[in-house]
């Protein structure tokens, strides 16, 4: 009787505490702003909310009440909601507006919005969360770990929850979801905040069958793509930095017209600019350790020049670095890319050399 008794108020305080999140017409006037925690680049903007352009941001904030509000601006986008670390609900391009989380019980809680989309078109905007007078504002602490994943659309997941790898261009954004991707998982991990810096289809040198874009070295310190502002945020430090490119650099022919005359020339060329890449990346994160990974698509190619790129760095006394072969990888995604499962076994082999080094964390400085 008491088992049953008991079942029954758990299963009534589970019900009591789903929260209903719908879109409405218009927030109370009266708001109070909710301090948000954010992972990712973001552009700041008094009237506009944040702008974002790189995958993988979240926006994160903590209060006391049964219910919070979320404004969300213009652009195509994918948000995962969740509510004291669950997932409560997804928005698919939702319409720009304020949003209502609601049916809490009165306690304290956070909530957090993931993107899970690429979107390479333009910035999006998130206007923040707020509070009406019947909740009370709560702070966040801040995670002690940070980690940050650069790369091609394998760090972007693209496709990665695809059930075929035969896809339309509208298929692939819609399953495409970087919180299942190896980052968010290994970040996830170990309790960390992490960024995802990564463009599908770009390299080193060479974007994927010779596209005429940025490089993802040339995009990288810029906080939105069209490289208006460079970013400097003094409260970013990652200990670990997780690298994986080359795959649009050597997954194409050399197209008649490109600066390369040979596939040597290429490499070369390759090898280079991916040494000065990390190089410079030091520099702005001198305790910081590197590991560069590579799956042993192209024939191999891209592992052998990838080797070449560590090996460069360890001769010239880079000791903080390590290359990690990948192999295994059924490429169930779209267009032959890392499935979800996919995203997990490179996740678990991150998380076993990491696991293997645990000095690497107390090597590092936090953030102040």
């Amino acid at each position: 009787m008491m088992t049953a008794l008991l079942g029954a108020l758990i299963a009534s305080a589970a019900i009591a505490e789903e929260p209903h999140i719908a879109a409405i017409e218009a927030a109370p006037a009266k708001l109070t702003t909710l301090p948000v925690a954010i992972g990712g680049r973001v552009l700041k903007h008094a009237d506009q909310g944040y702008q974002y352009q790189w995958p993988g941001v979240y926006f994160e904030a903590a209060f006391e009440g049964s219910q919070v509000y979320f404004n969300i601006g213009p652009g195509d986008v994918i948000l995962r909601v969740l509510v004291d670390s669950v997932e409560k609900t997804r928005l698919i391009k939702p319409k720009p507006g304020w949003f209502l989380v609601n049916g809490l019980n009165n306690r304290a809680h956070t909530i957090r919005i993931e993107v899970i989309s690429e979107s390479q078109a333009g910035p999006n905007i998130f206007g923040g969360f707020a509070l009406d007078n019947s909740a009370k504002v709560l702070l966040l602490s801040r995670r002690p770990r940070q980690m940050e994943f650069i790369g091609d659309s394998h760090t972007v997941s693209y496709g990665n929850i695809s059930a075929s790898r035969d896809c339309t261009e509208q298929q692939v954004w819609a399953t495409t979801d970087t919180s299942q991707g190896f980052g968010a998982l290994t970040a996830r991990h170990y309790g960390a905040d992490y960024r995802i810096q990564a463009i599908s289809g770009r390299g080193v040198v060479r974007n994927f069958n010779g596209l005429a874009a940025d490089t993802l070295p040339t995009a990288y310190p810029y906080i939105l793509f069209n490289k208006a502002q460079r970013d400097n945020s003094p409260d970013w430090r990652p200990q670990l930095i997780v690298i994986a490119l080359g795959t649009n650099d050597f997954s194409t022919p050399l197209n008649p017209g490109e600066k390369w005359p040979s596939r040597e020339a290429l490499q070369a060329d390759y090898v280079v600019a991916y040494v000065d890449f990390v190089r410079s990346l030091r520099a702005s994160n001198p305790d910081a350790y590197f590991i560069l990974w590579a799956t042993d698509g192209a024939n191999g190619e891209i592992q052998a020049q990838v080797g070449k790129v560590v090996a460069r760095l360890k001769a010239a006394g880079e000791d903080r670095v390590h290359f990690m072969p990948v192999t295994g990888l059924t490429f169930g995604g779209c267009h032959w890319h890392p499935s979800a499962a996919d995203d997990r076994t490179i996740a678990d082999g991150l998380s076993a050399f990491i696991d293997a080094h645990p000095q690497l964390w107390a090597a590092s400085k936090q953030p102040q």
